[in-house]
C-alpha cells in the first residue's frame, strides 16, 4: 500500500480558504437510478464523477441505459437516455453500498441474466434483506444460499409488485433501493419496515424527494408508538425525465470544516444548499455545539448560500445520537480527540456493516496514539461499545505504525485530521478516498494554502 504523509498545520500558518466540494455521491446514484427507469431522457447537472458513481454509470450501461458526458451552460454534465433493460451482463459493484443496494432491483426488472460481483469486503456487506425482499416478488437469484455477493439476478423484464416484508435495521438503502424501482412495477409496492431500528432515515427521505421531483407518488405511514415501525407504498407511475443539478457532497465537507476547528483558523463553502435532505446538513448545529462559530452568507443564487466556519479557540466534546449520522463518525471522533471534555457518539452499530467495522477501525487506529505513560496507565484514547464510542482527550503522539484505512474513505480523512496535530502521520491508501472525492490530497492542499 503506498503511504501518504499527512500536512501538519503549524500555528503561524492560520489559514482563511474558500472551497466548492464536488458533488454528493448519494444525490448522484440517485438521479442515474431514477433517470435510467424515466420515461425521458434526463440531464445531471454537476454530477459527483468518483469511483462509486462511475460504477453506477457503468452498471446502468451494461444493462442498456445510455449515459453521455456534456456540458449546460459550461457545467459538466450527464444526459440519460432509458432504453429496454437487458442481459447477460456482468456488473462490478466495488465497495459501494448504493451499487450494491441498488442496482440488483433494477435488475430484476430486465430481460436475462446480469451478474453482479465486487471488491472483496463487499462479500461482506449485508444486501440479504435485498434479496429477500426481491424473493418476495418472485425474482430468481442465484446466490447458493448465502444471501450475499456474488449474486445472479434472472429477470424476465417485468415486475408485478406487491407487499414487502423487510428488516432495514443494518442499512436505510435496503428501503431505499425498493422504493426506487417501485414506480416501475405493475401494481406498485407496499413496503414494511419490520426492524427494530431505522439507521440514516434522512437518506430515505432523500429517495422520497427525488422520486415525487420525477413524478413519482409515495405514501408514507408512520407509527407514533414505534418509530422504526413506518410503511411506504409507491404507486405504479411513469416517471419524467428531469433536469437537475446535484448538490455539493455535505458529509465530504466535514473533514474540511473541522480541519479550520483544530487549526483555529477559517473556510468558506460555497453552494451550499439552502434546503437539503442530505443528513451532512446536520453539520452546521453539532460543529457549532462543539464550539465553532458558523455563518450563512447570501449569494446571487437563492437556492444556496456560502457557508462560513470560524474557529473560536475552543473544541468541545459532546454526547450526540448518530443514529441518523452514520457517515459522520469518524470525522467527528477524529475532532473529538481534541476537545476539552470527553465525547460519546451513540446508536452506531450499524456502522460496523459499512465500508468496514467503522467503530472496530477508529478505536484501534486512534489508540495508535496514545502516549506510552497513558499506555501503561490503561487509559485508552477511545473506548469501543457494541453501539457506540467514547473519546477521551489527551495529548497524542505520532504511531510508530502507518494509519490504516481499511479501504473506509472516511477512516482515511480521519487519519487527516489527526495528522494536523501530530506530525509524522502515515496514512495507507488515501487513494480509496476516490471512492466519494475524485482529488480529497488535492483539496486538502489548497484548503491549508
Amino acid at each position: 500500500m503506498n503511504l501518504w504523509s499527512a500536512p501538519t498545520f503549524t500555528p503561524e500558518r492560520k489559514f482563511d480558504s474558500t472551497l466548492t466540494i464536488p458533488g454528493s455521491k448519494s444525490v448522484t446514484n440517485r438521479a442515474l437510478i431514477l433517470a435510467s427507469l424515466a420515461q425521458t431522457t434526463s440531464t445531471i447537472i454537476q454530477p459527483l464523477i468518483a469511483r462509486d458513481t462511475e460504477l453506477m454509470i457503468k452498471g446502468l450501461q451494461a444493462i442498456g441505459v445510455e449515459i453521455k458526458n456534456t456540458q449546460i451552460d459550461g457545467q459538466a454534465a450527464l444526459t440519460v437516455t432509458p432504453n429496454k433493460l437487458m442481459g447477460p451482463a456482468q456488473i462490478d459493484v466495488g465497495n459501494a453500498g448504493t451499487v450494491m443496494r441498488f442496482l440488483p432491483p433494477v435488475a430484476a426488472l430486465a430481460n436475462g441474466l446480469i451478474h453482479f460481483d465486487g471488491d472483496p469486503r463487499s462479500h461482506e456487506r449485508p444486501i440479504d434483506e435485498v434479496i429477500k425482499a426481491l424473493e418476495q416478488l418472485s425474482v430468481s437469484i442465484e446466490h447458493n444460499n448465502k444471501y450475499r455477493l456474488p449474486i445472479t439476478i434472472n429477470g424476465n423484464g417485468k415486475l408485478k409488485g406487491g407487499r414487502i416484508e423487510i428488516d432495514a435495521s443494518a442499512s436505510s438503502q435496503f428501503i431505499s433501493s425498493l422504493l426506487l424501482i417501485g414506480p416501475a412495477t405493475e401494481t406498485g409496492l407496499e413496503i414494511i419496515n419490520i426492524g427494530k431500528s431505522l439507521p440514516s432515515l434522512p437518506h430515505i427521505e432523500m429517495t422520497i424527494a427525488m422520486l415525487e421531483q420525477f413524478g413519482a407518488k409515495v405514501e408514507v405511514t408512520k407509527n407514533q408508538n414505534s418509530p422504526a415501525k413506518i410503511s411506504w407504498k409507491v404507486s405504479p407511475s411513469k416517471l419524467i425525465g428531469q433536469q437537475i443539478v446535484i448538490e455539493p457532497d455535505l458529509s465530504n465537507a466535514a473533514p474540511f470544516l473541522v480541519a479550520a476547528m483544530v487549526c483555529q483558523s477559517k473556510v468558506t463553502i460555497k453552494n451550499w444548499p439552502i434546503k437539503t435532505n442530505q443528513p451532512g446538513d446536520q453539520l452546521r448545529h453539532i460543529l457549532e455545539k462543539m464550539g465553532a462559530k458558523i455563518e450563512l452568507h447570501k449569494t446571487k443564487n437563492e437556492s444556496t448560500c456560502d457557508l462560513v466556519l470560524t474557529a473560536t479557540g475552543r473544541i468541545n466534546g459532546i454526547d450526540i445520537d448518530m443514529s441518523e449520522l452514520g457517515e459522520l463518525t469518524p470525522t467527528i471522533a477524529a475532532l473529538a480527540c481534541f476537545a476539552n471534555s470527553k465525547s460519546r457518539l451513540r446508536n452506531i452499530e450499524h456502522l460496523r456493516k459499512h465500508e468496514t467495522d467503522r467503530l472496530m477501525a477508529i478505536a484501534t487506529e486512534f489508540n495508535k496514539f496514545i502516549p506510552p505513560n497513558n499506555l501503561a496507565a490503561g487509559t485508552l484514547l477511545v473506548k469501543e461499545g457494541q453501539d457506540f464510542l467514547e473519546i477521551n482527550p489527551m495529548p497524542l503522539q505520532t504511531p510508530n505504525t502507518a494509519f490504516k484505512s481499511y479501504a473506509d474513505h472516511r477512516m482515511a480523512t480521519a487519519g487527516a485530521i489527526l495528522g494536523l496535530k501530530v506530525s509524522g502521520v502515515q496514512v495507507e491508501d488515501i487513494e480509496t478516498t476516490r471512492k466519494t472525492l475524485p482529488d480529497f490530497p488535492g483539496l486538502w492542499r489548497a484548503l491549508l494554502g
